[in-house]
């Protein structure tokens, strides 16, 4: 029992909220890491930039997804978030740059906020 008289493990342990809030945090930032890249490397037209932006991001992000659910979700959120950046190039082609990183941010965000479920 906690202090409040609720259930170690219920909807309200702060462990688990706080869980909640670092994989929504986390994906958050997976996701701004592809956009903040691209905006830097189109803004200032060194495509290194944009990459330091998204390898510090990408890098950030391992260490807290290996933190909340171990190595393999931390691998696999990692691939999806660099397949995702590869997948960008060739959409862009067809549907227009900012079209192409908001999809492929969105879809990096949801799935790495899905696979790093605290493991019970």
């Amino acid at each position: 029992m906690r202090g409040d008289g609720g259930p170690v493990g219920g909807p309200w342990d702060c462990r688990r909220v706080n869980l909640d809030v670092m994989r929504a945090l986390t994906a958050a930032l997976a996701a701004g890491s592809l956009i903040g890249g691209y905006y830097v490397a189109r803004t200032t037209k060194k495509r290194e930039l944009g990459g330091a932006v998204l390898a510090a991001g990408a890098a950030t992000c391992t260490v807290s997804w290996w933190r909340q659910a171990g190595p393999a979700p931390a691998i696999g959120s990692l691939a999806i978030m660099m397949g995702a950046f590869g997948a960008s190039h060739p959409l862009a082609k067809k549907l227009g740059a900012w079209p192409s990183v908001l999809g492929v941010s969105a879809v990096t965000a949801i799935t790495s906020y899905a696979l790093t479920a605290p493991r019970d």
